[in-house]
């Protein structure tokens, strides 16, 4: 097992300030490009992010410190961002994400004493019983997987224009 709850933060603390220097100044052609319909572009990443923050890892893991294995905790709506009506400037979300990943950081902090609380069960609504640790683990993987899949829909819309070169860019050789 590789999880380390210090290190695990590390990349929570460090998600909100790597999309704000990759993604703030660019052209809305970057920022609105996906991989087809019923795909993501970095904007919808970024409002799934925030709807992350407010309905997913810190209610889960209150939700499981509270409740146990008793009850399953509620399903997260993972497509919830979609149905937003307000809209708001990329960098006021980005704002957004990065004041309420603070103070999720700060709850998480409070709340989980490494030496206690990692191995605590709860109920997943779809895979049974989880533990604090696996809950912690994938909301760093899971930022981990966005990063990528923002960089990699923007990799693709250059997909024909670097012609030959695409096969030395790995990103573009997975298809």
């Amino acid at each position: 097992m590789n999880f380390n709850m210090k290190e695990a933060i590390e990349i929570l603390e460090n998600t909100p300030q790597t999309l704000e220097a990759f993604l703030s100044g660019l052209s809305e052609g970057w920022l609105h490009c996906n991989e087809g319909e019923g795909t993501w572009n970095a904007v919808e990443v970024v409002d799934h992010l925030i709807e992350g923050e407010k309905s997913n890892w810190i209610p889960r893991l209150k939700f499981i410190l509270q409740e146990g294995e008793g009850k399953p905790f509620p399903q997260f709506d993972r497509f919830a961002h979609l149905e937003e009506g307000a809209e708001s400037s990329l960098e006021q979300k980005l704002y957004e994400f990065k004041s309420i990943r603070k103070e999720n950081l700060a709850t998480l902090k409070l709340l989980i004493n490494p030496e206690i609380h990692l191995e605590i069960k709860g109920s997943h609504p779809a895979f049974g019983a989880v533990k604090v640790r696996e809950l912690i683990s994938t909301w760093a993987v899971h930022d981990l997987t966005h990063i990528s899949q923002i960089v990699r829909v923007m990799a693709e819309r250059y997909r024909e224009d670097v012609g030959p070169w695409k096969e030395y860019l790995g990103i573009l050789r997975k298809k």
